[in-house]
This record gives C-alpha cells, structure tokens and sequence, in this order.
C-alpha cells in the first residue's frame, strides 16, 4: 500500500466530448466542468481551440476559458492545434497550453493537416512562444504505441519527439495510447526507456480503453515511476480522426483502483457518478467505466 499522490487529470470536456454524436453547447460543457472541479479533480482539460469546421463539438472554446476565469480550485490546461489556435487560446485568458504532435506521418495528415516534421516545428514554435508568455506547457505524443495507419511506432521516433519538446521548454511528456493498442509489457518497455532519459516528474499517460488494459497500463506505468494520468469521466471519447479508438480510460475506474491500492488522488469518489448520470442525460446515451454501478450503490 502506498499513500504517494497520484495526479489525475480529467479529460472530458474535450477528448471526451469531441467525438460523441451530440453536441453539447458551451453552458453544458461548463456545467460538466464546474461538477468535475466541485469533485476535486485536480486538473481538467476543458477546451480545444480547433477549427470547429473539422470538429464542431469544440467550437466556443473561447466562452469555456472566460467562463472559468475565477477557477482558482484547479488547474485548466486548452489544446491547440497550430499557432492560429495557441492566438485565441492566449486571448482567452488560457493559462496552461497543451499541443499534441502525433509519433507518425500519417496521423498527423489525418488529425492536423501537416506532416510529422512541420507538426513538430509549430508544436515547439507553440511552446517557445507560450513559454516566453509565462505560460504552462504540456506536449503529447500520440500514438505513441501504434498508429491506426502505420502500425507499431518505433520507441526511438517518441523518445526523439520528446526531446525535441524538451528542447523548446515544455513542462510535462504525456504518452498517449491514443488507440487504446498498448499493453504492460509494452507500456513498461517505453517509459523504462523515458524515465532513464527524462525526470520521472514531468511524464504522464493517456491511455485508450479499447482492448479492456487501460488499467493495467496504469498499473505498468505506476511501476515505472509514472505518477499522472489523464482519464475522462464515464469513460468517454475516442479521437475521431482515429478508425476503431474506443472510449478513455474511465475517472471513476482509475480513481477507484488508485483509492483501493492506497494511493491520494484527492478526487470526491462520492461525487462521480453523479456526474457520469449528468453525461449520459446530456448525451441521451449510457456512459459510465465498469466502476459506474458499484460506486452508485456505495455512494
């Protein structure tokens, strides 16, 4: 048993939401953020500042960020795409900026319309200029396991990503099983490999749920010294540029399995069904990790 704090960093209001049949207005986004912060997540994802042409779930990012400006209870990062998106984020009030090169050629087409090197150059170009501006910055590396399009990704290309993020001042790596193809064998093997090369403190995960090991890829990367992950509430999500990317790996599963093993996340595991009710009503549709029920019932 452990007591060591585990950071938990929820996901919803954007990966979770950007690819779900209905679309939710700005309000009840807002609403989903203000329940996950009264439950003490201690770090949310709220927004994309995305072309709401190629994603319409995301547009009115702006009315999000200036609807939290007096959220002092946790920490708000935004995704942005380019460095039109990093503009509108800055303008907003965002205070933490997080960019998302994917690990191949392909992907990167598919999500962002640039190769992996021009993706790499504006990611970095993003996190000098939020840097110089005394903003926080967080880069993923997607795909980092497998690419839907070119298969199993070399653990050299994300180690490379990495340090090229690095290099231009990034405050925190998450890897991200955005497929959900990883497993702790393979997820062990990568971070082995990032934690020799980079301070443990500054990885994360991400993983996908799509072949029932999300969990174990938590508890393979707790093993290698990884102590923050993002998850999505209810288990929602899936990238929609991304054939085949089931759900996240569910808040009230992770948070559960973490509170079980002795772990601090500071999360109000009382709180989340609630909020996992409140998403499937909004979505008309049943959401919910394989926590959902028991927590009702416990709760």
């Amino acid at each position: 048993m452990s007591s060591e704090f585990v950071y938990i960093n929820e996901v919803s209001p954007r990966d979770g939401l950007q690819n779900q049949k209905t679309i939710l207005g700005s309000d009840a986004r807002l609403e989903l953020i203000r329940r996950l912060i009264e439950a003490n997540l201690p770090g949310i994802e709220a927004a994309s500042f995305v072309s709401p042409k190629a994603v319409p779930a995301m547009a009115g990012a702006h009315e999000i960020i200036e609807g939290l400006v007096d959220n002092k209870e946790c920490e708000i990062s935004v995704l942005v795409p380019n460095m039109k998106g990093y503009e509108l984020a800055n303008a907003a009030g965002a205070k933490v900026i997080s960019v998302v090169p994917s690990a191949t050629e392909t992907m990167n087409q598919k999500n962002i319309n640039m190769g992996l090197r021009e993706t790499i150059e504006t990611s970095c170009k993003i996190i000098e200029t939020a840097k110089k501006a005394n903003l926080k910055t967080r880069g993923y590396v997607a795909v980092a396991w497998e690419c839907p399009f070119e298969g199993k990704v070399q653990e050299s290309i994300v180690l490379d990503i990495a340090n090229q993020m690095l290099g231009a001042g990034v405050d925190e790596i998450i890897l991200a099983d955005t497929i959900g193809a990883a497993n702790p064998s393979s997820v062990s093997s990568l971070f082995n490999k990032c934690v020799s090369e980079f301070d443990h403190q500054i990885l994360s995960a991400h993983f996908h749920d799509t072949r029932a090991m999300a969990l174990a890829n938590v508890c393979a990367a707790i093993s290698e010294g990884i102590r923050k992950f993002d998850s999505c509430i209810g288990g929602l999500g899936g990238c929609p540029f991304a054939p085949g990317a089931a759900g996240n790996l569910a808040t009230e599963d992770l948070a559960n399995m973490l509170s079980q093993m002795g772990y601090v996340t500071g999360v109000d595991l009382e709180k989340l069904p609630a909020i996992v009710k409140y998403c499937a009503e909004q979505l008309q549709e049943p959401v919910g990790g394989r926590m959902s029920a028991w927590l009702a019932k416990t709760s």
